[in-house]
């Protein structure tokens, strides 16, 4: 259960210091590197789950774009919806690169994220979305390995997004027990970019 009261947390041991995680009569959001809180969807993250993404270290999937030039909007309205994901604006044609390591899975067009990439983490029990493209990067394919700054493809404003807005719309979310690359609880992905 997701409760946004402020506890008081101990520290993790190990190279993660910075990473906390509170175990109560509720699971609370663990904490980015930068000591947010790690959101997700009423499906709280295990200190496993906290550690793991805290390791991974993801950059900011824009290049020359970086975490003190963004916007936390994750809990944005949209709406009658929340947001979910963190959106980092850029020129148009701005390269977009993987945030972290592992296998992309599907490039896929849709009405809202027009060309969009889903990629799996290394342990492939989450996934990172990037929507609104402009294009994809040549060569890439499904099934293929990302490391992380590999090229992926450029903002754009495809789907629907404002035509006078280019972003990348990136979002991070758990996959569930089937493994469906387009479902998942969403996980605030501000937090976990170095």
């Amino acid at each position: 259960m997701r409760s946004d009261a402020p506890r008081s947390c101990p520290a993790l041991p190990g190279a993660l210091v910075m990473l906390t995680l509170c175990i109560a009569t509720s699971v609370m959001p663990a904490m980015g590197l930068d000591g947010t809180a790690i959101d997700g969807d009423a499906a709280e993250l295990t200190e496993a789950d906290a550690q793991l993404l805290a390791s991974y270290r993801l950059i900011v999937p824009v290049a020359g774009v970086t975490k003190r030039n963004l916007v936390d909007n994750y809990n944005e309205r949209r709406g009658s919806h929340l947001h979910e994901a963190l959106d980092i604006p850029a020129p148009r044609g701005t390269q977009v690169v993987a945030a972290g390591d592992g296998r992309l899975v599907k490039l896929f067009r849709s009405v809202a994220g027009g060309l969009t990439v889903y990629q799996l983490d290394p342990s492939e029990r989450f996934a990172y979305y990037y929507a609104h493209l402009d294009h994809y990067a040549q060569g890439l394919s499904e099934g293929m390995m990302l490391k992380r700054g590999d090229a992926i493809g450029a903002v754009g404003t495809t789907g629907d997004a404002p035509a006078d807005s280019p972003h990348l719309h990136f979002a991070v979310f758990r996959l569930g027990p089937e493994k469906q690359w387009w479902k998942g609880s969403p996980i605030n992905p501000f937090p976990l970019l170095d």
